[in-house]
C-alpha cells in the first residue's frame, strides 16, 4: 500500500506526462514542404500565397479567420484538421481557405 506522499508524487508525474504528451501532439508545426501543405498553397504568411495558382485568394484572408481555423483569438498559432492536427500560422493560408460565419 503507498502512503498519501507517494501518491501525490505519483499523480504529479502522470499529470505532466500528459501534458508533455498533450504539448507535443499540437506543438507539430505543418511546413510549407510538407505534402499536403505543397498541394493546398499553404503559406505561413498569407501575402505569399501563390496568386496565380490560387486565383480565389483575397487580401485579408488568413488562418486566422478561416472558419477551420482552431486556435484561440490573438494566438499566433493553432491546430487546423486540414493538416491532421498540426499548428497553422494564424498568419497563414492554404487553399482551403472559407469564410467563418
Amino acid at each position: 500500500m503507498t502512503n498519501r506522499r507517494e501518491f501525490i508524487v505519483q499523480i504529479s508525474l502522470a499529470g505532466s506526462v500528459l501534458a508533455a504528451g498533450q504539448a507535443f501532439a499540437q506543438g507539430a508545426m505543418v511546413a510549407e514542404s510538407d505534402a499536403m501543405a505543397s498541394a493546398l498553397g499553404y503559406k505561413a504568411d498569407a501575402s505569399k500565397a501563390d496568386k496565380a495558382k490560387y486565383p480565389k485568394y483575397a487580401a485579408g484572408q488568413q488562418c486566422a479567420n478561416c472558419a477551420l481555423y482552431q486556435g484561440k483569438p490573438g494566438a499566433a498559432t493553432g491546430p487546423c484538421p486540414v493538416f491532421a492536427g498540426k499548428q497553422v500560422a494564424a498568419k497563414g493560408w492554404c487553399s482551403t481557405w472559407a469564410k467563418k460565419a
